[in-house]
């Protein structure tokens, strides 16, 4: 690499700086702040769900051991010498036109859940099967959809690609039997789908998903080798399924991680690796593990659900960055039932934006490198392995699924996560954060089975439906005391909070601070509860005759927004507080039942 000359050089005329200097600088920073700490790194730390410090500075001493080549062993730079990925649409409804249309418009891929006798009608004639792949996903009918699936193509002339869908724990006999078909007869179909969004949308964390994935595989392993095949055929039989979120970094890191981890397995487990002149030119397949991301199901939200298309695209853009093979977008009305073709065509077409027009898929592996993304790579997978190791000490992840291992793990985490969304420090756009009580939501046809695993926003989205639900919608006096400029900020932050419940607000009258005139304005709102808004200052001069005044009005109840014990208040709400338990007493106190 030619280096430019000093004076081209972006750093040029800057002194050099050092972590020393950082840290010096930062201390000063916070300690004006008020935030006495003698290590900036703690103060400016934060955790994930599985005990990996995301730290605020990194440098070239958080490199891990060199990650290799994309398409050669450990495969964390990608299981394949090249860039892009597969765009995978899914289908539950046996609709054809809506597949011919995703197929037509930039769709290069199908997963299809839908029963065996329907997968005739929705792959007519019009679908060429060669130029496609088709992942299924039958459940308990998996034999039935496989043979209708070959019989199909086998009639058309072609070998279908893919992936079955079998699940060795689910039926072990079933998923040996298709791989075994695959591998004599079908070399570009896989049998089996190691599943790993099931553990993400119970609420668990990345590590937590990706060390049950692991586990799965390793129990589809020996599955299929118990059955006669040979460990390689039975590494190139599976494919992995992992949930992406719009935690761009977690996400890349996750599927970087994965395949770390599953060269590890086939490593421990003798199988090839692959080599650099194999990826260099493309000529060695290897054992890196095969992935399809999901946009994750738990994020997506029924209320303002139009943000859920800024979740998704960061999703897919993560998805793609770490190196998936394959991609789906779920379609932005997912929680409201079967998407209709406008929410196909979007979901589609972030895929397409990001692949031709913003040139995503045009390099390989674009986080490698980055000290903090390797870091992160390196210890969620250190994360995952300890967790892999717990699961296999249990007799494997058969046993833990049965002991409740699993289950008990992953509801620890959504208990935590749940805490952490309930108190707002997991903020959730136009739900906890941003409402739109004026919204109006599309009307979609119900989804077959309805939808499973947990959801971030529920809580929050019970109670709005809850308020909606009511003849009068329930709502809350802003008792705003002083000039604007003073109270809008806790103004504001209350309306946002108990607007996430589906709680109206109405704010007093401007720039006020007599008890008499602000009680009256309460009496005229029709509102039976309020909340005083204003400064620390104005508090101290006026919060106690406001709501004494209040009381004489006939409030049920007086919170106060801000810290602080002042007579007459009943309870404050803050940054930082139960937002749902505000949310839920409110309820109470209005005397509407839950």
């Amino acid at each position: 690499m030619t280096v430019p000359p000093e004076e081209l050089r972006t750093a040029a005329g800057f002194p050099p700086t050092t972590r020393e200097r950082w840290r010096e600088l930062a201390l000063g920073v916070l300690h004006k702040s008020g935030i006495e700490t003698g290590s900036p790194e703690e103060a400016l730390s934060s955790t994930t769900y599985d005990g990996v410090t995301i730290a605020p500075l990194y440098d070239e001493s958080d490199l891990p051991d060199d990650p290799g080549l994309p398409g050669a062993a450990p495969y964390i730079r990608g299981s394949r010498p090249e860039g892009g990925w597969d765009v995978r649409q899914r289908h539950e409804v046996a609709d054809p036109e809506a597949v011919l249309a995703d197929l037509e418009n930039g769709v290069t891929s199908l997963w299809l859940a839908l029963e065996p006798e329907d997968l005739p009608r929705v792959l007519d004639d019009r679908v060429y099967l060669e130029l496609i792949s088709v992942t299924l996903d039958a459940g308990e009918r998996t034999r039935e959809a496989a043979e209708t699936l070959l019989a199909l193509a086998g009639r058309r002339g072609v070998t279908p690609t893919g992936n079955l869908g079998a699940d060795p724990l689910r039926d072990a006999a079933t998923a040996a039997e298709l791989a075994r078909r695959c591998v004599d007869g079908f070399p570009g179909l896989r049998a089996v789908m190691v599943d790993g969004t099931p553990y993400h949308d119970a609420g668990g964390s990345d590590a937590e998903e990706l060390g049950c994935s692991v586990a799965a595989g390793v129990a589809a392993l020996r599955a299929l080798t118990g059955a006669g095949l040979t460990v390689e055929e039975a590494f190139g039989q599976l494919e992995f399924r992992y949930a992406a979120t719009a935690d761009q970094f977690l996400t890349v890191a996750k599927l970087r991680a994965a395949r770390g981890l599953w060269a590890r397995v086939a490593e421990v487990c003798g199988a090839g690796t692959g080599t650099a002149e194999e990826a260099a030119t493309g000529a060695g397949t290897g054992f890196g593990q095969r992935q399809h991301a999901v946009t994750s199901s738990a994020m997506m939200t029924a209320r303002d659900p139009w943000v859920n298309m800024l979740r998704t695209t960061l999703a897919c853009f993560a998805a793609g960055a770490g190196g998936a093979d394959a991609v789906t977008v779920q379609p932005f009305d997912a929680r409201l039932g079967l998407p209709d073709a406008f929410a196909r065509r979007i979901a589609r077409n972030t895929q397409s934006l990001l692949v031709e027009e913003a040139g995503a898929a045009r390099v390989i592996d674009p986080a490698g490198g980055s000290w903090y993304v390797e870091r992160l790579t390196e210890d969620l997978a250190g994360k995952a392995w300890e967790w892999f190791q717990e699961i296999e000490r249990a007799g494997g992840m058969a046993a833990a699924l049965d002991s409740g291992l699993v289950a008990d793990r992953l509801a620890a985490t959504w208990r935590r996560r749940s805490d952490n969304i309930a108190h707002r420090r997991d903020p959730i756009t136009g739900v906890s954060e941003f409402p739109n009580l004026g919204e109006r939501l599309p009307a979609r046809a119900p989804r077959p089975g309805g939808a499973e695993g947990v959801r971030y926003a529920q809580e929050f989205e019970e109670l709005r439906d809850l308020a909606d639900a009511q003849e009068v919608r329930p709502s809350v006096f802003l008792a705003t005391i002083g000039p604007v400029a003073v109270h809008t900020a806790r103004a504001s932050f209350a309306a946002n909070l108990f607007q996430a419940g589906g709680i109206a607000t109405v704010t007093g009258p401007a720039a006020a601070a007599d008890p008499a005139a602000i009680a009256e304005a309460f009496t005229a709102s029709g509102a039976r509860i309020a909340c005083l808004c204003s400064s620390d200052r104005l508090y101290g001069e006026h919060a106690e005759a406001v709501a004494a005044a209040l009381r004489g009005a006939g409030a049920a109840k007086v919170w106060l927004a801000g810290k602080g014990d002042y007579a007459g208040v009943d309870a404050n709400l803050y940054a930082g507080c139960d937002a749902l338990g505000v949310l839920r007493t409110t309820f109470d106190d209005l005397e509407v039942a839950r």
